[in-house]
């Protein structure tokens, strides 16, 4: 038997053997297969930033190289430094006039970590989390953490945010509610009045319970929360809510409205004794962001006004490439074609309708389903977007994410003349 076959059969958790792989992934792989080969590719598949065109604010990038120099290279604390735990709590009361103390605060590498140990804290094996979909990785989580995925498929109608008509059939079998807002992948928010009727359906839930049960808990990630453009505010439900202060847990992180994926420094705050346990099971992971970045970005947000400027310029930015794809669908949408797309609100995200499914390419090959039109999409306009049904709604579905972090604004033009191209061979 060969090394490979043996390799393959080897045992390993029920866990590991059915975890499912990223659909984004896999797209990401065909998208640079074709890059290699020498293809020219819009690719706006990834939640990420090109830092040629997006580099991390200056100031933050010098804290970082004077923290090096220091040799601030050892161990740090296991919830976080104590100065990013205190810049922390002066973001939080100037961004959302929020009061919190410096122990209910975790420092992580990065999100991701940190909605792990909320699921690993919170859920024991069985309990239902409640997510809606589209959204990011709650399944995979839920998978990790042995939950009960209870999902919500949720509409255009309401930006595909979830509603507390949505939330109500499934509330009595919830332990984790998981919202994200601005949300991945659609950059669409929650209005105070959606936010406000969810909390109010949790609270009334919690109450029902009494102390001997546990309650429901809110995830609230608010990773892109400085990102919304217009008139569009950012709501939470503590600040709506302040009784849901013992039931909510925020992710956030510098990864999104800092251009910083890379650096890898995110946080959580929520009630003292979550905390605690999330700090011991990220104490055993070792998922800490490194010291030297850490220091940085306590002095980075420290100083109110490179924040502040850093932010205007961004949004500038990120919002004339949301605007220009909006524009542009709407311009072929009235040129005839079956496509649209939702207004920007937050995020780096567009939603974008490509009604396609059924139509015939000029080669007389049908699309019968939305892989035949991402792939469509892909070869012949040369355009990567990711299908919603990678974020765990229907296959049918024929809205997509386009992600503007890695587009030149020039791209934008020639990117939608390509689609427009693409589009007028189909019959």
């Amino acid at each position: 038997m060969s090394e490979t076959i043996l390799n393959a059969q080897l045992p390993v958790s029920k866990m590991a053997e059915n975890l499912i792989g990223s659909e984004i992934i896999k797209l990401a792989g065909e998208v640079n297969a074709k890059i290699k080969n020498g293809e020219k590719i819009y690719n706006f598949t990834i939640g990420d930033f090109n830092p040629k065109i997006f580099p991390i604010p200056a100031e933050l990038k010098q804290e970082i190289i004077s923290a090096y120099t220091s040799d601030e290279t050892n161990y740090p604390t296991g919830d976080g430094m104590l100065e990013l735990r205190e810049a922390v709590v002066g973001y939080i009361s100037r961004m959302q006039k929020l009061s919190y103390k410096p122990n209910e605060v975790l420092i992580a590498g990065g999100a991701r970590p940190v909605i792990y140990a909320i699921y690993k804290a919170i859920i024991d094996p069985g309990d239902g989390v409640l997510f809606p979909v589209p959204s990011w990785n709650n399944n995979h989580y839920c998978h990790l953490s042995g939950a009960k995925p209870l999902c919500i498929e949720t509409q255009p109608e309401s930006n595909f945010m979830p509603t507390a008509a949505d939330i109500k059939p499934y509330i009595k079998d919830t332990v984790l509610l998981a919202l994200c807002s601005p949300l991945n992948p659609t950059g669409t928010t929650f209005s105070k009045e959606a936010l406000s009727e969810i909390c109010e359906l949790v609270i009334e839930e919690n109450k029902r319970r009494g102390p001997a049960e546990k309650p429901v808990y809110i995830m609230y990630d608010q990773i892109y929360s400085a990102l919304t453009y217009g008139d569009i505010k950012h709501y939470d439900p503590v600040s709506l809510y302040p009784e849901l202060k013992n039931y909510t847990i925020f992710v956030d992180g510098i990864s999104k409205v800092f251009a910083a994926t890379g650096v890898r420094v995110g946080w959580t705050f929520g009630p003292e004794r979550i905390i605690g346990k999330m700090k011991s099971i990220l104490s055993h992971v070792g998922a800490w962001a490194p010291k030297a970045e850490q220091m940085a970005t306590a002095r980075y947000l420290a100083n109110e006004q490179a924040c502040n400027s850093f932010l205007i310029d961004f949004k500038q930015d990120v919002s004339a490439r949301l605007d220009g794809f909006y524009n542009g669908i709407q311009a072929l949408k009235s040129e005839g074609f079956s496509v649209d797309a939702i207004a920007p609100q937050a995020a780096i995200y567009l939603t974008v309708q490509l009604d396609l499914k059924g139509k015939v390419t000029e080669n007389g090959v049908k699309l019968a389903s939305m892989g035949d039109v991402t792939k469509y999409i892909l070869d012949e306009a040369k355009i990567a977007i990711v299908p919603f049904y990678a974020f765990g709604a229907d296959s049918n579905s024929n809205w997509f994410r386009l992600s503007v972090g890695t587009a030149a604004l020039s791209d934008v033009d020639l990117a939608i003349h390509s689609l427009r191209s693409a589009l007028s061979k189909l019959k």
